[in-house]
């Protein structure tokens, strides 16, 4: 398996002279923070018709990289979340207690992947990910908290680009407790970074910098002790003598004159968010608190989001299961028409849902930590498992409400006062809604998933279509795509091969084949929408979605075979489902993706997408 970063960078084949500036610069900025691809993954190849799922079984079957240090760390956590958390407390209070994330600190829960030469505990993506499932579990705000402090906050950027000066200086105070956030959002600036207001000025010869701006929805920001802070620094030029916008990250101390907290922002749920708006006035920071270098800051945020982004889901299986949980002990308890309404049919396709839903996601996660803890590329991994698993959580949460009724709408508070079971379903929704939309929205994980998968044949073919490139370029750039298609589009009408990994069971070798077939037909759906739209294409931004959401279902299937394969071995754990029952939860998954995968498949033509525009045009001009 390659590392994450090869050796060369290929050049971007993106043809900018079409757009309008603005749109040039933000895809400019995009586009050279993306840094260098390795297309060789599992995520990759669905879209190219080529699933490798030899590297998936490779990670899943080896043992955890902490053994009994990692299970002793997560036994601690969660002794501490039953002995000292109020989740509902937390909630009306709006506020963490000091002793709690005193307790916090004392078990290393600040440091979880900070090396422990840098007074961290040292544990992995694996058991990072498996504290957050617990996390999820039990409360959205200490969840948050402790996922934006270690995976966009100060931890992430400076253990993947941070100077040995640098992890010396901060790590050990970060590990002990010292809070963290990440500042980039602004007013004007949400998922366009290359609109930043916030500017660093270099002073007294480049050795400081001057930072003012504001900095909106900054998670962790009113209690952070560090910030990682990112600014618009003074234009580079690139080739051709062209001025390129330069945005850099820097390690700002929260505590420094001229950051002032304007406002501590509330929420639908997560109520004890400490999230706000922070104000930069003069702020000095040292040259030396760059992360990485000047104008890579967009480099450093991506990176932290791609790692960061696998913690919504990884806490998103953890409420799955615990939604599973509240809802099986309903559903047995209560009865209506004479039975249980677990027994009724309505009822039990949501259990059926949650359970197969549960397990999917959990096996995502576990598999693409994996991934991460072998150092391979795992950025398109992770963002499916964002965008699947924040979904399917919201969808299990909904269908808990729906399930205890009014009681599921009714307050945790409420329904102790009046003597019945407290189930904290009211506070669950709201909580977990916000995922979503944090680190990604669902739309825009769509649309980035949709350019990683285009990215291959736009480094092909892109360049016949670049007006930039001379004729001679182009028209040489177009015979050699057309050579290489000559070849590969036919492949992708052969019939389907066995390319299950040596050791995998019979039925997760059926599934493998199927999952192996609908991705060449999916890579056909793909070459055909590019043939169709041309550079159009980015504007179908459903059709692309929909692609995407085939690749989603394909992943989840993948996983959870490949996952349960190790279960029955002995390799591999699953507390929350029963050895013997996973055939069942396998085989419902395996008719329910097949029954998606064909709907969103005969969706790629919905002709109510065209009459859509046509309505929000209207919408949009009265």
């Amino acid at each position: 398996m390659k590392t994450m970063e090869p050796e060369t960078k290929p050049e971007g084949a993106i043809d900018l002279t079409r757009y309008s500036k603005e749109k040039r610069q933000a895809l400019e900025v995009t586009e050279e923070a993306r840094g260098p691809r390795v297309m060789d993954g599992f995520a990759s190849g669905l879209f190219l018709g080529s699933p490798k799922f030899s590297p998936l079984y490779e990670v899943i079957q080896k043992p955890s990289p902490d053994g009994e240090e990692g299970e002793k760390f997560l036994k601690s956590l969660e002794r501490t979340l039953d002995l000292h958390a109020n989740p509902d407390e937390i909630d009306e209070t709006g506020e963490i207690p000091d002793a709690l994330l005193e307790k916090l600190a004392e078990i290393g829960a600040f440091g979880i992947k900070i090396p422990k030469e840098y007074g961290g505990l040292g544990l992995s993506q694996a058991t990072y990910s498996k504290a957050a499932k617990l996390l999820g579990s039990r409360c959205g705000n200490l969840t948050a908290l402790l996922s934006a402090h270690q995976s966009i906050g100060l931890p992430q950027p400076l253990l993947r680009y941070g100077t040995e000066e640098q992890k010396k200086k901060f790590l050990p105070d970060v590990a002990k407790g010292a809070i963290t956030a990440f500042a980039l959002t602004e007013d004007e600036v949400g998922s366009d970074p290359s609109r930043l207001n916030t500017r660093a000025k270099p002073i007294k010869g480049g050795k400081s910098y001057l930072i003012n701006g504001q900095k909106l929805w900054c998670t962790n920001g009113t209690k952070a002790k560090y910030l990682v802070v990112m600014a618009r620094t003074p234009s580079t030029t690139g080739a051709g003598g062209k001025r390129k916008r330069s945005i850099t990250a820097f390690v700002v101390d929260a505590r420094t004159p001229g950051i002032e907290i304007a406002h501590r922002c509330r929420f639908m749920g997560l109520r004890a968010l400490y999230n706000g708006v922070i104000r930069f006035h003069n702020v000095e920071v040292p040259a030396e608190n760059i992360i990485l270098a000047p104008g890579k800051g967009m480099r450093v945020a991506l990176n932290a989001l791609g790692v960061g982004r696998l913690t919504l889901p990884a806490a998103c299986s953890g409420l799955a299961y615990e939604s599973l949980k509240i809802a099986r002990c309903w559903c047995v308890e209560r009865h209506q028409w004479g039975s249980e309404i677990g027994k009724h049919e309505a009822i039990a396709s949501k259990l059926a849902d949650m359970a197969a839903d549960a397990y999917a996601t959990d096996s995502m996660v576990r598999m693409t930590s994996a991934l991460v803890d072998a150092k391979v590329d795992f950025r398109m991994e992770s963002a499916l498992c964002k965008l699947w698993g924040t979904e399917t959580a919201w969808r299990v949460v909904d269908d808990l409400m729906q399930i205890r009724g009014g009681r599921g709408y009714e307050t945790a508070r409420s329904l102790a006062n009046r003597g019945d079971n407290p189930e904290p379903v009211e506070r669950m929704m709201r909580d977990s809604r916000i995922n979503r939309i944090f680190e990604g929205s669902t739309e825009i994980m769509r649309l980035y998933l949709a350019r990683e998968a285009l990215d291959p044949h736009l480094r092909l073919a892109g360049g016949a279509m670049d007006s930039r490139l001379s004729l001679g370029t182009r028209l040489l750039t177009a015979i050699k795509a057309g050579i290489h298609y000559s070849i590969w589009y036919p492949r992708q009408y052969l019939p389907s091969l066995d390319t299950s990994p040596s050791g995998t069971s019979r039925r997760t070798r059926k599934a493998l084949r199927y999952v192996e077939r609908t991705s060449r037909r999916l890579s056909r759906s793909l070459f055909h929408a590019m043939a169709l739209y041309g550079p159009a294409l980015e504007k179908r931004q459903l059709l692309l979605g929909r692609l995407v959401d085939v690749a989603g279902e394909l992943f989840a299937l993948t996983t959870s075979h490949l996952r349960a394969d190790a279960i029955l071995a002995g390799k591999e754990s699953c507390d929350e489902i029963k050895k013997e029952d996973l055939p069942t939860v396998l085989a419902y998954l395996d008719a329910r993706t097949r029954n998606r995968v064909r709907s969103l498949f005969e969706e790629l033509s919905n002709p109510a997408d065209g009459k859509g525009r046509r309505l929000a045009r209207k919408i949009l001009a009265d």
